[in-house]
Formats: structure tokens, sequence, C-alpha cells
């Protein structure tokens, strides 16, 4: 019995990915998702340490974290992969979104949406990491982003009182961050698995943007080679990093313990979430400024409704010209995330903020002129 459950599973194994029908001229660019894959991984099982010896209390998380990098036994070493992997995703997550969007992917409408359902818990996901540390930036961050909730209509108060558990961020928001966090991955994990299932059943892009039935190889060994040899690549250069500038990418502020009395200068999330921060401020209103925070997600659901007949901006100057403007412009918010807010950053950062929703517009309507050109 337990050998035909054995080989029911290697023949489903075998069918879904070793013999899966690729493109054959996909080129490294298409590496990315398995990066990401083995990079969440590493997230979990780093993770799985590491939540053995934390603290979610706030008179101990602070310590506990300093105990981890000292006392225990290579801690030091799954606190900082842990730390520094969330960037190293988030750098895949962009970079993976990007190429998709150069090629045009989400004409594989089911596929690009439960991407796009990954992004938006796992950015807002990270908010919750950052108050696990329970320094200043964890703090003072907790209370700007929990804050954000008291915009629901009616039940605002009560929403924002209970993530916090009382009447402050406090203990009990702590321990829900907490649990937040732990149960998260499981969750982004099933949505990856879906992502997966829909991939293959409906098969990959490619550069060309072209049917590409009629000139497909098996998955395995062409492309697992080249999977694994991007990975490989990929964390050798994350070690050394680690090793190199272990806290480069860590707030000053967060290695001070939280203190209610004292107010950071400047408050700040990472450095992967400024661009959506930055639009956030850039609006006047808190629940404009709140909208505009999901809707710059959001958004990249919407470019599944476009009529596709060229797949791949490769083909057209204007699309790739106003692409790549478009990557400009998250690099100025991201850089306008980490300003203070003040004259004449806030008029900077509402300009692209119109611009960065203004890309959409116009990759729509270049997108309909195209297709009547065309038909």
């Amino acid at each position: 019995m337990l050998k035909l459950k054995k080989n029911s599973m290697m023949n489903i194994l075998n069918e879904s990915l070793f013999n899966l029908p690729t493109p054959s001229f996909i080129s490294y660019k298409w590496n990315f998702g398995f990066i990401l894959g083995m990079i969440l991984m590493m997230q979990l099982i780093t993770g799985l340490f590491l939540t053995m010896h934390y603290n979610p209390s706030i008179n101990g998380a602070f310590n506990s974290l300093i105990d981890i990098s000292r006392n225990v036994n290579e801690g030091w070493i799954y606190r900082l992969f842990h730390s520094n992997g969330a960037s190293l995703f988030f750098i895949f997550i962009y970079i993976h979104l990007g190429r998709g969007m150069y090629y045009m992917s989400f004409s594989l409408k089911v596929t690009w949406n439960l991407g796009v359902m990954i992004i938006l818990p796992k950015n807002k996901y990270s908010y919750i990491i950052y108050v696990l540390p329970w320094g200043q930036m964890s703090f003072w961050g907790a209370t700007v982003i929990t804050n954000l909730l008291s915009v629901v209509p009616y039940l605002g108060k009560f929403l924002v009182e209970w993530i916090w558990g009382g009447f402050s961020v406090n203990n009990p928001t702590l321990n829900r961050f907490y649990t937040f966090h732990f149960l998260l991955p499981f969750i982004i994990m099933l949505v990856v698995m879906l992502h997966l299932i829909f991939l293959h059943n409906s098969g990959s892009q490619n550069p060309l943007g072209i049917n590409s039935n009629l000139d497909k190889l098996n998955f395995h060994p062409y492309f697992t080679l080249k999977d694994t040899f991007s990975f490989l690549l990929v964390i050798l250069i994350f070690i050394f990093f680690v090793v190199q500038f272990p806290l480069k990418l860590s707030d000053p502020e967060n290695f001070i313990y939280a203190n209610p009395l004292i107010t950071p200068e400047h408050i700040q999330p990472e450095w992967y979430l400024l661009f959506a921060y930055s639009i956030l401020r850039s609006i006047p209103n808190k629940l404009g400024g709140v909208i505009a925070l999901l809707m710059s997600v959001i958004i990249y659901c919407i470019l599944t409704i476009m009529k596709n007949k060229i797949n791949s901006n490769m083909f057209i100057l204007f699309n790739k010209m106003i692409y790549f403007n478009f990557i400009f412009i998250i690099m100025i918010l991201t850089w306008l995330g980490a300003c203070p807010v003040e004259s004449p950053y806030i008029m900077i950062g509402q300009i692209f903020t119109f611009f960065y929703f203004l890309y959409f517009v116009l990759i729509k309507l270049i997108n309909m002129m195209w297709f009547k050109i065309l038909y």
C-alpha cells in the first residue's frame, strides 16, 4: 500500500514538474520564481529556529533578540539570515513583478492575480515583522500603522483597540503581532501553491510573447539546472552581504529599547515599503491616504483586463520608455519615503504619486490603441 502511494506521488511529481512542458527559449529572467520559493523556505526554517528562543512580551522581546545573537549557539546566523532574508525576498518579488510587467505576463490572468495576492499580504505582514524586536521604530511604527484602521467607518475605533488589546500599543499588541507573524507565512505558502498550480496549468509566458506550444522542452533537466545555478549564485552573494554588512539594512532607532515617551524624529518602515509609505503620506486626507496605499498594490490587478495582441513590451518602443520611467518613479518614491515630512518633499511626493498611478492609465490607453490597429 505504501509502495503504491509512493509511486503515485512520484508520478504526480514527474507530471507536474519534471515533465512540465516549458518554452525552450525562456531566459534567466524566468528563474526568479524558483529563487523566491527557495528564499521563502529559508525564511520559514530560520524563523522556526528563532521562535524557539523569542520571548513575545514587551519586557522580554528586546533582550531575547540580544540573547539569541550572543548566547544561542549559531543564533546570530539565524537572526541575520532571517532579518536580511526579508529584504532579499522583496528584492526578488519586485524583480519578478517587474519582469512580468515588461513581458506582459498579466495575460495569464488568474496566475497574475494570485501573484498580486501574495504581494498584498506580504506588504502588510512586513509591518508586523518590524514590531517584533520591540525597539523605538517597532513601537512607533506599530502605533502609526495600526491607527490607519481608524479610517474604517463606524468600526475604526473598535478595530484599533481590538488590535492593540487595550487603549495603546502594549503587551497584547506584541503577542497578537507575533501570532500573525507565525501564521501568515503558511497562508502565503498556500497562495504560492495555487499560483504554481495555475501557472503549470496555463504554461509560462516567454520573452517573445508569442504562442510557444510548438517549441517546448521538459522542465527537467534543462530548467532545473538553470534555476539551481541561479539560486546558488544568489545565496553566495547573500552570504557575503550578511557577513560583511550584517546590519546595513537595519534602522539604528530599532537598537534602542521602545520608549512611549520619546518619539523618533522620523518614523519610517523598512526600505522595501518606503514607496508605499511615501504614497500614503502624500495624500493630505487620512482616508484617501489609506485607499491610495492599498491601491498602490491592488492596481496591478487591472492590468489583467487588457486585451493583448502583442504580449511583450520589447516590441513597442513607447511602452518600454514609460516602463523604465515607472521604475524611476518607484525609486524616487522610495527615496522620498525616507525623507522627513516637510517641504519640498511633500510636494514632490504628491507629484510622483500622481505619476505612479498615471502609468496604469497610459499603459491601458496604449494597449487599446494597439489592439485597434492590429485588429
